[in-house]
């Protein structure tokens, strides 16, 4: 059955009232750490905090900016004890940025209060539309197609 114009307008209503509800949840969570960080910034960490130390042309490229321009934000995320740079034990003409124990601290609240938040929310659900969520942001993830985004991995969102 082909859904008419208004289902059509109600359903992307309904996914729409969703996804706010998501990215204000995100917000929420970020909100701390943007008391300290540029979005930018935080994204580097989330990236060094789940892959490990990375090399900084690949961190640049990660989140697409030149490298000449991720250059100046690693400074400012050494300067202020976020990462620190080092060699690359396997090859000596390679500079790896390395997160700090304060970054990983931070990270770490954040996707705590992330989680947190969302398990407040489906608990005020009973189980079957926790069930409807479940199944219902499953279909949705599968639909759009590819879930590994790189612009959500670097937000901390795992697949």
């Amino acid at each position: 059955m082909i859904p008419t114009d208004q289902q059509v307008d109600e359903d992307v209503e309904a996914v729409l009232a969703g996804s706010r509800a998501v990215v204000g949840i995100s917000v929420r969570s970020l909100a701390e750490a943007m008391e300290s960080l540029t979005l930018q910034q935080y994204r580097v960490l989330v990236l060094i905090c789940s892959r490990g130390p990375l090399r900084s042309g690949a961190l640049a490229a990660a989140i697409g900016v030149h490298p000449s321009t991720f250059t100046r934000a690693v400074d400012r995320l050494v300067a202020g004890g976020w990462v620190t740079r080092e060699d690359n034990p396997d090859t000596r003409r390679e500079v790896l940025v390395a997160p700090t124990e304060r970054a990983r601290v931070l990270v770490d609240q954040v996707l705590a209060r992330r989680r947190a938040e969302f398990e407040a929310v489906l608990d005020r659900m009973d189980a079957e539309g926790r069930a409807a969520v479940r199944d219902g942001f499953a279909r949705f993830a599968e639909a759009a197609g590819d879930t590994d985004m790189p612009e959500a991995t670097t937000l901390g969102y795992e697949s």
